[in-house]
């Protein structure tokens, strides 16, 4: 089971774009999901985190232009994305524990990270 994140591509400054985020097996709950990103020869850092119900972290640079939010019945994690700029070009990567409860099995993941989709914003 891996997170597959999706929804990145070329967008021209000012634009918008939403990516999205669910374990390969769509039965398996995201638990404390996040997103990250990596710039081409910078390190990863975090762009946004559901710490609990109703309790979300931002980095400083894309506070009140990204939104992260979760479909707990799709067992999805979306991060919406708004007055994009250049420097917001990056990979963006989801990261989760996952889970999955059925009957007495309970199976749980910890830290999994997605493939990263590739967000690239013109200037």
């Amino acid at each position: 089971v891996q997170l597959q994140a999706s929804g990145g591509g070329l967008v021209q400054a000012g634009g918008s774009l939403r990516l999205s985020c669910e374990a390969s097996d769509n039965m398996y709950r995201l638990n404390a999901p996040a997103w990250y990103r990596q710039a081409p020869g910078k390190q990863r850092e975090l762009v946004a985190a559901i710490i609990s119900a109703g309790l979300t972290n931002y980095a400083d640079s894309v506070k009140d232009r990204f939104t992260i939010s979760r479909d707990n019945a799709k067992n999805t994690v979306y991060l919406q994305m708004r007055e994009l700029r250049p420097e917001d070009t990056a990979v963006y990567y989801c990261n989760a524990d996952l889970s999955h409860s059925e009957g007495s099995h309970y199976h749980e993941i910890l830290g999994s990270w997605g493939q990263g989709t590739l967000v690239t914003v013109s200037s």
